[in-house]
Order: structure tokens, then C-alpha cells, then sequence
């Protein structure tokens, strides 16, 4: 090795946590914020699409670069920046389709481009896709675009199912919940673990989205009519408790590894 050849990159404790079941349950609560925050602060304040997209845009950065700067996953700071990107990506996809009248379906097959594209470049920069290697700069960033995209991708995904079929809030939770189901008995039958795990990432955001407007909807709709206030209060709390239990139990914590792979 030469004196001019370049510094290796930073090596971190791996940013992200363990997947538990306690991800999968707060990753819900988060999606389902996501949907029921955005619709709050766009329709019952009346904030307008555009003004709030570019609000949560600055939030989601502001998080973000914090977030970047740290050496070690903390809770509390990594699911603030997941659920500031839950209603980042919802937005993106509301103002295709409601501002600009983007059909769903072409949404939904320009965000599976996007995250098919992401994961080439990802994969063809650093030949892993692996959660369990996000212990660079470089390899955190691909994680958070792939993460915003899949919101997007998830938003337009379950928009376009709900209008394709004409279900009722409750109903349509049933769909994402055994798609999901169904990813875990092929994980189980020995699907690769990355692709299970983006196959279920994505498919949490229709879970929850539907299961938050299930709950805002009002009970004339075949709702519990939560209201969107009211459901945003209620998974926050939800999130603030797990982001608690998480940061005092440390279940979620990834082993530290001698080597950041290759």
C-alpha cells in the first residue's frame, strides 16, 4: 500500500437495528403515523400538499444528518428519522397523484423502478444488500434512499389496490397482512433473508397506512373514527413506549463484528 492511496472509509458499529419482532411492530406503528400525521397536517390544518411535503422534506434532513453523524445505532434518533420519512415518502406519492394526477398505476411502477435501481447501485457499489453491513457512510446513505423509496413505493402500491378493489378500510388490511404472511412462510422455506426483508419492508407501509385509515375513518365509513389527530396520538405514544423499552432492554442492538464486510 502506497502513502497516496485513499483513507479506507469511517467503520461504524452497524447503524440499524436487529430484526425482532419489536421492528416489525415498531416499523407499523411508524407507517401508520405516517399516513395519519400527513393527512393531519395537509387537510385537517390545512397546511396544502405542497407546503407540507417541503416541511417534512427539511424534518426528514434536519434528522437525518444527525443520524448520519453517529457511530452506533440509537433508538430513539434512528426511529424519529423513520418515522419523519414515513410521512416524507406518503407525501411524494400524494402529490403525484393528487396535484398531479398521476395514475397509481404508473406511481407505483416508477417507484419499483426507482428501488430496483437503487438496489443495483447499492449491491453493484458495495456487493451487499444486508441491513447487517450498514456500518458506512456510504452504505447508511443507500439504506435511507431505499427507505424513503419504499415508503413511496408502499403509499402508492396500497392507494392503487384499495382503487382496484373498492374495499373498506377494515377489509383491506387483510390484503398487506397476508402478503406478508405469506413472505414469512417462504423465509421460512428458504427464501433469501435480504429479499424477504425488502418484500416485508415494503409491504408494512400498505399494512399501515390501511390500518391508520381504518382507525381515522369515520364510524358512518366503516371506520373507528379516530380521526387522523387522534390516531397520530395514539401510535406516537405507542412508538415513544417501544423507543423506550428498546433503549433500556438494548434486544435490539446488532452484535458488534470485527469487520465491516466487503
Amino acid at each position: 500500500m502506497t502513502t497516496t492511496q485513499a483513507a479506507p472509509l469511517r467503520q461504524m458499529l452497524s447503524k440499524v437495528p436487529e430484526v425482532t419482532l419489536w421492528f416489525w411492530i415498531i416499523k407499523v406503528l411508524c407507517t401508520t403515523v405516517g399516513e395519519s400525521f400527513a393527512d393531519y397536517v395537509n387537510e385537517t390544518l390545512g397546511f396544502g400538499l405542497l407546503p407540507t411535503a417541503a416541511l417534512f422534506t427539511a424534518a426528514f434532513a434536519a434528522i437525518l444528518i444527525p443520524q448520519m453523524r453517529l457511530t452506533r445505532y440509537i433508538p430513539w434518533v434512528y426511529w424519529l428519522t423513520v418515522v419523519v420519512v414515513s410521512v416524507t415518502g406518503t407525501l411524494y406519492t400524494d402529490i403525484l397523484t393528487d396535484r398531479l394526477g398521476v395514475p397509481l398505476w404508473i406511481s407505483t411502477g416508477a417507484f419499483t423502478a426507482a428501488l430496483v435501481g437503487v438496489f443495483y447501485v447499492w449491491h453493484r457499489r458495495e456487493r451487499t444488500l444486508s441491513i447487517h453491513s450498514i456500518t458506512t457512510t456510504p452504505r447508511e446513505a443507500f439504506y435511507w434512499l431505499t427507505v424513503l423509496v419504499t415508503f413511496a413505493l408502499g403509499t402508492a402500491t396500497g392507494d392503487w389496490t384499495l382503487e382496484l378493489t373498492g374495499w373498506g378500510p377494515g377489509v383491506s388490511v387483510l390484503l398487506p397482512l397476508t402478503l406478508i404472511v405469506g413472505v414469512v412462510l417462504l423465509w421460512k422455506s428458504g427464501m433469501s433473508p435480504v429479499l424477504s426483508f425488502w418484500l416485508a419492508y415494503v409491504l408494512t407501509r400498505p399494512l399501515g397506512a390501511n390500518i391508520g385509515d381504518w382507525l381515522a375513518t369515520p364510524n358512518s365509513a366503516h371506520g373507528l373514527g379516530l380521526g387522523t389527530l387522534g390516531t397520530s396520538l395514539v401510535f406516537l405514544t405507542a412508538i415513544v413506549a417501544t423507543v423506550v423499552h428498546l433503549s433500556r432492554s438494548r434486544v435490539d442492538v446488532l452484535p458488534a463484528r470485527g469487520t465491516v464486510d466487503e
